[in-house]
């Protein structure tokens, strides 16, 4: 393969900026534009160093750096490979990067490093996958999460199981091989017992994507009410700052306001959206339309109602939207004396347990409202310790279309096919867990994964 090189920091002003470059001709390349201060000779170069010098061109010294060295195959990529590490500043690190293509690199591809580490067999697909899930974490769980799924405890348990179906086909294949010798045929019955193991395993993985999917991607609220019931309020009381417009006029909030706080480690994203209420122009119409088409999209309704007037036609038509819905009912302005709203219509809806009663303004009960999401989301059951969660939503398509893929295989195993037919369908749920790790993933799928990565990852 070729020599690759790209810019590893984030442009921009910084304190050092890092380019990096891997294939088999890094050192010499790098023998071509950096002077170390105390001579030696690059190719004598133990791995795991750090050489000072200077980025030259000719006699032009372009900036004074930091080159670390990794000789193949003790690298990243698995390939010689060096960072040079110089003063931040959009010129100078591109300037040295202009260098190493003038000197026979070429520019690597979004991911392309990485790339190389999975296809030199350094890291499987799914290690890869949680590269850039480190990189775009924005929490510690997702963070942590990642870093499991690198360090390979995915990739065990689906070894764990690839490693039972091949048991299978092991002893499918040798019977069906060698009928002449006194083996011991694989059952139908037997391989029904395997393959129930396989599934229960499958169903772990497919379970625990609720958990990693709200780790990954938070939990999305949409904050409906009509006009003045207190919704912007809410948004600032709980982003404690004055993100929305307040005032005493209705109808303030015309589009859809998103913000993102941090709850327990999981992320919250909060949408605040346009009065529900019958529209008094086009503008509002279509306001009111967006509020609707999130409150469908939203793992959490919270619906915000007056607590000093009663319910009106226009508070039905909110309750209605809660119905088989997960929705938490806040009734507000519980800091005026006179409260009118009858709890009993709301409870026709909703339980007991999904109402609180708060007063933004006074920043009255705003804690309650993280204990109930926290308990209607289990956050603090949710564990990351060493057993495996599916995080990917790519991953968690394979798994189910391992899991009917598996129960085919029961199905035709309990009917007692042929032993050979049932090794084709055990070959499927093979094929189908390799998308995950990459050994029968395709061409095309790969290159859509690394295509996510950042140049110089």
């Amino acid at each position: 393969m070729s020599t690759i090189a790209a810019i590893s920091t984030a442009p921009g002003i910084g304190g050092i900026g890092v380019v990096r470059m891997s294939g088999e001709n890094a050192f010499l390349i790098l023998k071509e534009i950096f002077k170390p201060k105390n001579n030696f000779q690059i190719e004598s170069i133990k791995g795991y160093q750090i050489k000072y010098g200077f980025i030259m061109k000719e006699r032009e010294v372009i900036d004074e750096v930091l080159v670390s060295f990794f000789k193949a195959p003790n690298s990243y990529t698995k390939e010689n490979l060096c960072e040079i590490s110089s003063h931040g500043g959009a010129y100078v690190v591109r300037r040295i990067l202009e260098l190493c293509l003038e000197n026979g690199a070429e520019l690597a591809e979004p991911g392309e490093f990485t790339k190389r580490a999975f296809l030199n067999g350094r890291i499987d697909l799914s290690q890869a996958e949680a590269v850039i899930d480190i990189i775009n974490a924005k929490t510690e769980k997702e963070a942590k999460s990642s870093i499991n799924q690198l360090e390979g405890i995915l990739s065990k348990q689906i070894k764990k199981i690839r490693d039972m179906l091949i048991s299978v086909m092991v002893e499918i294949d040798v019977s069906i091989d060698y009928p002449e010798y006194d083996i011991e045929e694989m059952e139908n019955s037997k391989a029904c017992e395997l393959l129930e193991k396989v599934l229960k395993e499958l169903h772990k993985l497919e379970n625990s994507f609720e958990n990693g999917k709200i780790i990954r991607e938070g939990i999305k609220i949409a904050l409906i009410g009509k006009p003045n019931a207190g919704k912007s309020s809410l948004l600032n009381a709980i982003l404690k700052e004055d993100r929305a417009i307040v005032t005493d006029i209705e109808g303030t909030t015309r589009d859809t306001i998103e913000e993102s706080v941090v709850i327990e480690g999981i992320p919250i994203h909060i949408i605040d959206t346009a009065g529900i209420r019958k529209a008094g122009n086009e503008v509002e119409k279509i306001g009111i339309e967006k509020s609707k088409k999130m409150a469908e999209q939203a793992d959490l309704l919270i619906a915000i109602f007056d607590a000093s007037k009663e319910l009106d036609n226009e508070d039905e038509e909110i309750l209605e939207l809660l119905k088989d819905k997960k929705c938490l009912v806040i009734l507000n302005k519980i800091d005026l004396k006179d409260l009118k709203i009858n709890k009993e219509d709301i409870f026709k809806v909703i339980g007991k347990n999904e109402i609180v009663e708060i007063s933004a303004k006074e920043n009255i009960g705003i804690e309650k409202i993280y204990e109930k999401i926290s308990k209607m989301f289990a956050i603090n059951e949710i564990q990351l310790d060493n057993s495996a969660m599916i995080t990917n939503i790519r991953h968690k398509n394979i798994i189910q279309e391992a899991i009917i893929n598996t129960k085919k295989a029961i199905e035709e195993a309990k009917q007692n096919v042929p032993i050979d037919m049932l090794a084709f369908s055990i070959k499927e749920i093979l094929e189908s867990l390799g998308k995950i790790t990459g050994e029968t993933v395709s061409d095309e799928i790969i290159k859509e994964i690394f295509s996510k990565f950042c140049l110089g990852k």
